[in-house]
């Protein structure tokens, strides 16, 4: 055994670390989430049906190419902890991993397989500050890691903090995302695919403001991923 593995050992004994989906102590062997928690995970499969409940949210809204979710985000649902985990809870490397599994996943099976950039939707510097961290920008580094495309976090940049979403209805939340984002050198996006990075999406506000915002650009083709989702009807 090396110096390395008795260190990490020791750390598990003295630090142990918790899957955020059931709490149980993860084995050495398992990162972030423990293996059951990963093969029960309620993923959405948008990414293999045409015109899925994702793209048909945003339908007739801003023009997009593709938009899938991972697993399925219900309150209450222990799933969701993930998402609480990463946002709330200081997990950054959460993000990053989760976004990687899916990655592969969408890899294998050609989708989202002409992107030229990927952009996380971004947050208020102030609430950036506060938080120590973009919980999206990681979830980009795990796309970027499988998909070996560049991360632009500087083109769409946000110019208005804005109250949580939580408790807010649709239209209320459509009304609190008007105007908070912005696009610096818009040149550097013209004809190209761009992949746009969340964390979750609910009504889809965010993302929708996000999108509107780069949507007028010549040439720009515009898509959509998220962790986790809400179940649409």
């Amino acid at each position: 055994m090396t110096f390395k593995n008795i260190y990490n050992a020791l750390l598990d004994v003295l630090f142990p670390r918790i899957c955020p989906v059931c709490d149980s102590v993860l084995a050495s062997h398992e990162q972030h989430i423990c293996t059951k928690c990963l093969t029960d995970i309620p993923i959405t499969r948008y990414h293999t049906d045409k015109f899925n409940a994702m793209e048909q949210l945003f339908a007739g809204k801003v023009p997009i190419e593709h938009a899938s979710g991972f697993f399925f985000y219900e309150k209450g649902n222990p799933y969701a902890n993930i998402i609480h985990d990463l946002k709330y809870r200081n997990q950054p490397q959460l993000g990053r991993f989760v976004a990687t599994l899916y990655a592969k996943q969408l890899v294998a099976c050609g989708y989202f397989s002409d992107i030229d950039y990927i952009i996380p939707v971004p947050l208020h510097p102030r609430k950036k500050r506060k938080r120590g961290y973009n919980q999206s920008e990681l979830i980009a580094q795990g796309f970027a890691d499988v998909f070996n495309v560049p991360i632009l976090t500087d083109i769409i940049v946000a110019v208005r903090d804005h109250d949580t979403q939580t408790a807010k209805g649709i239209y209320e939340r459509w009304l609190n995302t008007q105007g908070i984002f912005d696009v610096n050198n818009s040149e550097y996006l013209e004809n190209k695919h761009i992949l746009l990075v969340d964390d979750v999406v609910t009504t889809g506000a965010t993302l929708l403001s996000a999108a509107s915002t780069i949507a007028h650009i010549p040439g720009i083709k515009i898509s959509l991923a998220t962790l986790g989702v809400a179940r649409l009807k």
